[in-house]
């Protein structure tokens, strides 16, 4: 069998590198060998940070809910729990949209929590 030289597959490889490591401060954007650490260390961050925007998410429209249950006169465990008795099904996210921009729709739901 021939043998295969692996030049052309490594180079592929390091330019995919060095381009990801474009913009980075001095060796880390020349040098493959620092890039390449820069880059996995950057990915690995960026997942983790994808991860750690749903949780960030979920507790602002958690405190922006509990903002307007407040001036209605009621907490967000109640509210939440009075939602949950009465079967209305409606995410935090569109929960905190509808406090924010239709005030009267969220008043309506804290009344229906509030007898259920």
């Amino acid at each position: 069998m021939a043998r295969v030289k692996g030049a052309m597959m490594t180079r592929k490889r390091r330019n995919k590198v060095m381009k990801m490591a474009k913009g980075y401060w001095g060796a880390r954007s020349k040098q493959f060998r620092v890039a390449n650490e820069a880059v996995m260390k950057a990915l690995t961050q960026a997942y983790a940070g994808r991860r750690l925007k749903k949780r960030d998410f979920r507790s602002l429209w958690i405190t922006r809910i509990s903002a307007a249950c407040k001036l209605n006169g009621m907490n967000y465990s109640t509210f939440m729990h009075g939602l949950k008795v009465a079967g209305i099904e409606i995410n935090r996210k569109m929960l905190a949209e509808l406090a924010i921009n239709d005030a009267a729709a969220f008043t309506q739901l804290t009344e229906i929590a509030k007898k259920a």
